[in-house]
């Protein structure tokens, strides 16, 4: 045992197995799905998937993986409890017909029926200075997945926007309810001219987690969409590369441009040692 660890007393090492064991709690809520908020602010990433939401979490970022009307209780949370910035981060479909899967889209803005929620210009250009060959573009947020090319190009003609999800417009709206830094940062998964199988339709929980029973039905009572459910299957793995080597760039707070003093939720330091902190949060110069 180091001279470090043997001079640290009880109450030291008390506090370090708590860090410990929050960390612990907070892997699993990832893994099982829902959501890992700080309790003392920072940036929430939204997201819908888990491992969009495993991706996702870093130095200075929760994560909340949600949809619907979860969604917005979760962020509501978490605004209360002191949320920084809030960004919409993983994968979308493809609208325009130049994008491909593992295609970056940082959102100019969020269309939403009638409604447009600009996102935080800063943000967006620290996200695009990040991610080389990101594309500055509108997104629409729309209630269930879009999964025909016909519907794609019918979207994009409507609307203008070069990317759609399920969970942005939902996070824009209530960032500028609270007037709190929104950003949008998505990798294309399905390009336009790919249809979505019923399986890919079907094969997810209410928890981010794939349900890999109803896929498996799915492709009994249908078995000719396989070929395609392969080929989702293969942008999938190309739009999760893309998310993994964003992150990366990103670093931490996924490029949040309001940090004053920021802590690492994760410190390694010498000898292996985890510490798990939260970030400080501050605006200004």
């Amino acid at each position: 045992m180091s001279a470090k660890l043997r001079g640290r007393g009880p109450a030291d090492r008390h506090a370090r197995a708590l860090t410990i064991v929050a960390f612990c709690e907070k892997m699993k809520l990832l893994i099982e799905g829902g959501s890992c908020v700080s309790n003392t602010g920072g940036v929430v990433a939204v997201t819908s998937l888990a491992l969009e939401a495993r991706i996702a979490l870093g130095p200075g970022v929760s994560v909340i993986c949600n949809q619907g009307s979860q969604l917005v209780a979760a962020l509501e949370a978490a605004i209360d409890r002191g949320a920084s910035g809030i960004i919409s981060f993983g994968i979308a479909g493809g609208l325009a017909p130049d994008l491909a899967a593992g295609d970056w889209i940082v959102g100019a803005a969020v269309r939403t029926g009638q409604e447009l929620f600009p996102t935080d210009h800063i943000w967006a250009r620290r996200l695009l200075q990040a991610l080389p060959g990101a594309v500055h573009a509108d997104i629409v947020g729309v209630d269930a997945p879009i999964a025909g090319p016909l519907e794609k190009r019918r979207l994009h003609a409507k609307t203008g926007a070069m990317a759609v999800d399920t969970e942005s417009h939902i996070a824009a709206r209530i960032a500028a309810a609270h007037r709190i830094p929104f950003a949008a940062c998505r990798a294309v998964i399905d390009a336009a001219h790919r249809d979505l199988p019923p399986a890919a339709m079907v094969g997810l929980r209410h928890d981010g987690t794939p349900d890999v029973l109803a896929v498996f039905c799915s492709v009994v009572q249908q078995p000719s969409q396989l070929p395609a459910l392969m080929r989702t299957a293969l942008d999938a793995r190309i739009a999760r590369g893309a998310l993994r080597r964003g992150r990366r760039l990103l670093g931490a707070g996924l490029g949040f441009p309001y940090f004053s003093n920021l802590a690492l939720d994760i410190l390694v330091p010498d000898r292996g040692e985890s510490i798990l902190t939260f970030p400080k949060i501050g605006f200004g110069p």
